[in-house]
């Protein structure tokens, strides 16, 4: 008789599909059995354990920052980013987030290296946990009033001066805020190399993208809620077949072109 009694697919159901942790005796029995199926199961645990420890490794490296300032007594970090530079139509959007000393979550990156539905889920959870939370934004007819460069540092700053928790030090993505009066960090790139602006990075991506499909059913036709505003052809075909709305930005060169408006304004920030 084998020694593991339970069935193997309800084991494999149980610590393989919904990954709970393997028990050291039964780990132990499915080493003594000799079904192939017993092996598969290990095999695969085994594969979580490894991803498991490679994502534990990878958000000690993220939390760098944040461990050096904590070890100075602070505790009240603000990650601070924005997204949205570069869209043709709608709002630049920044988050800035606390987080509470030892957040740990496991997939909080870059934004822009996650899909939709993780997003969402890190968002939530995000929101829920954080000391504190808030977004900033810059509309259109103030971007083309002041360029996209200072738009984008105004909505890190309105992020910023909307928290209900005062922070101790800024954690912010390659800049510096100098209208700010708090101690700052700009880390370049940012977003990949701290917690804390990671957080704040899906938070502000999670909010302006929601809020491109509301403007989508307000402005249907240009195919807002698929690719954001951005300036793909769809978009740009769009603009010159429907004409220019009033959240797109009159100072970027395609939004010009289709008003038959000589371009003058550059709208892409290097390193965005």
């Amino acid at each position: 008789m084998p020694p593991v009694q339970e069935s193997l697919s309800e084991l494999r159901q149980r610590y393989v599909v919904e990954g709970r942790p393997l028990p050291a005796s039964l780990q132990t029995a499915l080493e003594e059995d000799g079904r192939a199926g017993a092996r598969a199961i290990l095999a695969a645990v085994e594969r979580r354990r490894k991803k498991n420890r490679a994502e534990g490794q990878r958000l000690r490296k993220m939390l760098r920052y944040e461990r050096a300032l904590y070890r100075k007594g602070l505790t009240l970090l603000a990650g601070v980013d924005e997204v949205g530079m570069s869209p043709l139509a709608g709002p630049v959007v920044s988050a800035a987030v606390i987080l509470p000393k030892g957040f740990r979550l496991a997939r909080v990156d870059d934004s822009k290296k996650l899909d939709a539905p993780t997003r969402e889920r890190l968002a939530e959870e995000i929101r829920r946990e954080a000391v504190c939370f808030a977004i900033g934004a810059v509309e259109p007819e103030e971007i083309d009033r002041i360029n996209i460069y200072r738009a984008g540092l105004l909505s890190m700053r309105r992020a910023l001066e909307g928290l209900a928790r005062t922070p101790e030090h800024v954690l912010i993505d390659a800049r510096r805020l100098d209208e700010v009066r708090l101690p700052q960090t700009p880390i370049i790139k940012g977003d990949a190399k701290s917690l804390s602006i990671a957080a704040a990075s899906i938070v502000a991506k999670v909010h302006r993208d929601n809020l491109m499909v509301e403007l989508d059913a307000r402005y249907p036709g240009y195919g807002l809620a698929k690719h954001k505003g951005y300036p793909v052809k769809e978009h740009q075909d769009a603009l010159r077949s429907l004409g220019v709305t009033p959240i797109h930005r009159r100072s970027f060169r395609p939004v010009r072109i289709a008003m038959g408006i000589e371009p003058e304004q550059l709208e892409l920030v290097p390193g965005e």
